[in-house]
Formats: C-alpha cells, structure tokens, sequence
C-alpha cells in the first residue's frame, strides 16, 4: 500500500529550527570522515565546505522528491529511505546509512532523479548540485570515478524496477459499451488503481477461465473475489479508496476535489488545519477528463488532466488532508456548522469551501438518454480512447474540452467530427487549439450545424446533423458521440439563504453583500457567500474564469480567508 503518514518537504534548507551558531556548517576537519572526500587535499576540502548545501531533516522531511533535477546527495548521520511510486503505489525501495550516495545515477547520466529521499530518523546530509560536483571532479577525478563506481553497481537495480510489470488490482469483464462498465472503468483510471478491462463481446480468448454468469460488469480482485454487477461504491471500497471519514468534526470541509478543491486541500493540510475533501466520483473534476491542457504553467509540453490531478491528490494526502470518494454532501446547516452525507454521516465544519464545480450541460435531442453510455457520452477523458478506437467518433462542441478530445481521439480513431452550432472555433477556443485542429487531417469541423436526432437498437448506430444555413439534414453512422456543449452549476441543494445568480452560480464578496442577505457587521471576504464560514471558489463562483489556472489560484486565496476567518471568530486563533 502507498505511506500514508504525514510527510514534509525539507527542499534546500539548511537547519531544522536552530541557529546557524548553535548547528554551524560542516567543516573541513568532519569531511575527511565521509568515504566519499576521504582523501581530498586542504584546497579540495575547504572548497567542499564552502560550496555543499549542508541540510539536516526531521523524520518524515524530504530532502528531494521523484522526479526533481539532478543532485548528488550524501549522507552524513542518520537514516534515509528512497521511495518510488511504482504502477500507482509508493514503494520503499532502499535505504541509505551515513557515508553513503544518492544520486549518483542521474548525476552521471545526466537524468532526473529516480525516487524520492526522506528520512526516517534525524538526519544529516550534503547536497551537491550539477555546477558544484563537476567543479569537484575537476580539482579531484578520484570523486568522479568514486561516484561513477556507485552509479554502476545501482543503476541494475534500476533497470529491475524499470521492467516491472504493470500488474492489475482489479478485471474488469463486461461489454465495452455498456453504461456501466465504461463507468466503474472511467472510475478506477481516474483513481489511479491498476486494472485491466476484459471485452466480453470481443474474441473467445478474452474469456476468463471461470464462467462470469449472466449478469455483467463482473469485477475480479486480485485474490480471485468477484464482484457481480457492483456499484462504484462497492468497488471503491474493494480498492483501498476512503469511503467514511476518519473524525466527526474538522476545521475544514471542502466540497468537491477538482483542481480549486484539491489546491484548497493541499494548502489548507499544509498549514494545520483539520481537513476533508468531500467528492463525488474520482478527483480531478471536470478538468480531471481534460485529455490535454496545453495553458497550464510549469508543463511546457501540456499535462494531462488525470496526470494534473493525480499529483495533487498525492500531494493532499502526503500533507494529511482526508479525501472520501463517491460520497455526497446533502445538506448543510450554516447555524450548527454542520454537514450532512449521503447515508445521513453528520459532520461539524468551523469552515467550508463550495468548490464542487460544474457538470457537463445535457444534449435536449430526443431519446438520446438511453443511449448515454451505450454510444453517448458527456465529456471525455485518455481513458475512453478504446471507445474511440478504429471508430467514426462524432463531438459536440466548440471549447477547449471539444479540442483537446479531437486531437487526442483522432491518434486513436478513424475520423473525427466536431458538430459546432457557431460560425468557427474561434470564438470559444484558444487559438494554440484551432491551429492544431487545423493541420489535422483526421479531424472535420462541421459549422453551423447541431445534432438533432439519434438511432439505433442497444446502442448508438446513427445521428442526424442539421445545416442551420440551409436547413439540410444529413444521415451519419455513428457509434460513438462525445457531448461537451458547456457546463452548468448545480447548487439547487444548497440552503436557500446563500444567495446565488440567476444561473445557480453561487455569490461571493461585493455580490454577496449586495444580494441583500449578508447579516454581519463586517464586509465578506472575496469568496465568502452570504453564509459566515462558507466560502465558494472555482467553477462554482459566480463571476469565476473558468480555466484550470483560475481554479488553483482560488482554492489558494480561500484558505487564506479560511484562516482570516477562523481568527476573527476565535479571536486571533486560526484553530480552534
């Protein structure tokens, strides 16, 4: 199983909470003890003290993460583990004790690390950045051949761990097209739990050894339990995921675990509050299903939105935030601080953020309902690329969410479509985007047009698409059809004093005070509702940019005004 236990990121610092008089900088004199500079002159010696990063961690504090830049990294005292995430899990992998390396192996092949170094006593070690140990082997071209010697022995470990295989937690036998395989499926990939989907409608081969039975999806854990026809629930409990919450009062319930919920989680577990992300389905959000978000700072060549969300999640948990999936908040009572489950859990809140986002507006074409699932599908997301394999695949839509699909399923399928109501891409898409679709051969924007009918027997066999200049209707066939025509906030349930638009989007700040319901004495803040305590950030707000960026930025500000207040209310003392 993954480590759970709380866990902080020393990054290059360089005491724990004394002086530099009281823990002064490593010295000539201690290197000579340390194998590694053993047999350095004076002039190499004091180099080395002048320029290494002395750093000394708590248990728990890393001194790098998997995947950070290049370092070499030796210890002087304690005890160091390194970990990796391997087919989804974190894995312990190595230990380092005083005088040994890390880093070694991308140090000499130029690579990022490989895994993360934590520690799992009081430790001390130096850091040598690129500049520094080339600087080093320059003076010394025994360090280098020392360290070269170190990358040799363990870069065959490395290579094991490279071909590992992926091995599944879960099967998952049923019909590709079935409503409810696609979604324990849509489910376990967002999850980020190992499975492997069985096509019973496929080849004979596809077959598992034992008969499934008439009823379908059936579910095989990895110990041979099966779970016939299971809900999402059930199978979310099957993996390992959190389904109850561990306490019954917290200083933070957040509601919704998109990228606003989860920054809000990471930033408010960060800083010491007791903390919930309550979702639905799987994190991410609605941006979780983005197959490629090309605007994102820090990711130059794009980030999937599974791959976005993933690391955010990871990084909640490892700061302490609880996340519970397929769980709902059904009421809140902004009088009693209280929230109330699905299932009837109450839970009490000093303080709750709204960051539940938006769901995917419904296509109004007639009968298409009992075809969602079985050929339509709202949003899309890597994980449907199967559906879209081989196959004419069909999108609705005009915003970045239709355009990052068409260039994604057109590496998969044999055409796409996209059916857009308006003159051009240009007016709801960026234009990075539109150039792209543009130099696709594989993609076919269609103008003007809207779907106005669907046909077929068990699932999607055809569409009808409307020419709204010449009023032509065309007969495709169709197997697949993608429906993103925008989102809509659903907030119906909320309590009727927090005061929304005439949209459902949820007021905050000015617009709050001015709705007519604010009863304090002071102003809101920013993205307070006209509920005390309630905060609304993201998708949800009134007001908000939709774009992922947007989203982060706010689930930042709101723990700020969590904090602010969390004093005001406890006169000074953010906790309670």
């Amino acid at each position: 199983m993954a480590v759970t236990r709380p866990r902080r990121y020393a990054g290059l610092r360089n005491t724990m909470s004394l002086s530099d008089e009281e823990i002064p900088m490593i010295a000539a004199d201690e290197l000579v003890a340390i194998p590694l500079f053993s047999d350095l002159g004076a002039t190499e010696l004091r180099f080395v003290a002048d320029a290494v990063e002395d750093i000394r961690l708590l248990p728990g504090e890393f001194a790098a993460h998997e995947g950070d830049e290049r370092a070499l990294f030796v210890v002087v005292s304690g005890l160091l583990e390194l970990t990796k995430e391997i087919n989804g899990v974190e894995r312990r992998i190595a230990k380092r004790h005083p005088g040994q390396l890390y880093g070694e192996v991308p140090m000499m092949l130029s690579t990022k690390l490989p895994a993360s170094f934590g520690a799992l006593v009081a430790s001390r070690i130096l850091r040598l950045d690129v500049e520094t140990f080339f600087a080093l082997a320059a003076m010394a071209p025994q360090v280098a051949a020392s360290v070269g010697a170190a990358a040799m022995r363990n870069v065959e470990g490395l290579k094991e761990l490279a071909a590992e295989t992926r091995r599944p937690d879960m099967t998952v036998f049923g019909r590709q097209q079935d409503q409810q395989m696609h979604e324990i499926c849509t489910f376990l990939h967002r999850n980020r739990i190992p499975f492997a989907a069985v096509d019973t409608g496929g080849s004979a081969q596809a077959a598992p050894p034992v008969p499934l039975g008439d009823q379908l999806p059936v579910v095989e854990l990895a110990d041979g339990t099966r779970l016939i026809a299971p809900s999402v629930r059930e199978v979310a409990g099957a993996g390992g995921l959190q389904l109850e919450p561990e306490r019954g009062d917290y200083d933070l319930v957040i509601i919704g675990g998109g990228p606003t919920g989860l920054t809000a989680a990471v930033n408010g577990a960060a800083e010491g509050l007791r903390t919930l992300v309550v979702e639905r389905f799987a994190p991410g959000g609605q941006a979780g299903t983005s197959t490629r978000i090309e605007n994102y700072t820090g990711f130059p060549f794009g980030v999937s939105g599974d791959e976005l969300a993933g690391k955010a999640l990871r990084q909640a948990r490892r700061l302490g935030a609880e996340i519970v999936v397929t769980r709902a908040v059904e009421a809140i009572d902004a009088d009693a601080g209280t929230l109330t489950l699905d299932g009837g859990t109450a839970l009490a809140a000093s303080a709750v953020i709204l960051a539940s986002g938006v769901e995917w507006r419904q296509l109004r074409v007639e009968a298409i309902d009992r075809f969602v699932g079985n050929g339509v599908y709202y949003g899309a997301a890597r994980s449907d690329s199967g559906l879209a394999h081989g196959a004419d695949v069909f999108i609705i839509g005009a915003g970045n969410s239709a355009g990052q699909a068409a260039v994604f399923f057109s590496r998969h399928s044999r055409s796409v479509t996209m059916v857009v109501r308006g003159e051009s891409l240009g007016a709801s898409m960026s234009q990075y985007l539109i150039e792209q679709i543009a130099s696709n051969p594989g993609i076919t924007v269609v103008p003007r047009s809207e779907v106005v009918a669907v046909h077929g027997g068990e699932h999607l066999e055809s569409i009808e698409v409307l020419d709204k200049e010449t009023g032509t209707v065309t007969h495709h066939p169709a197997g697949v059809l993608f429906v993103m025509i925008g989102a809509d906030a659903v907030t119906a349930w909320l309590p009727t004093t927090l005061a929304r638009d005439a949209n459902g989007y949820v007021l905050t700040g000015t617009q709050a005070r001015e709705a007519g319901g604010w009863q304090q004495d002071r102003d809101p803040f920013a993205l307070e509702t006209t509920e005390p305590g309630i905060f609304a950030a993201g998708d949800v707000r009134s007001g908000s940019v939709k774009r992922v960026a947007a989203g982060v930025g706010e689930g930042g500000m709101a723990i700020a005004f969590v904090h602010q207040f969390l004093a005001l209310r406890n006169g000074g003392n953010a906790r309670r």
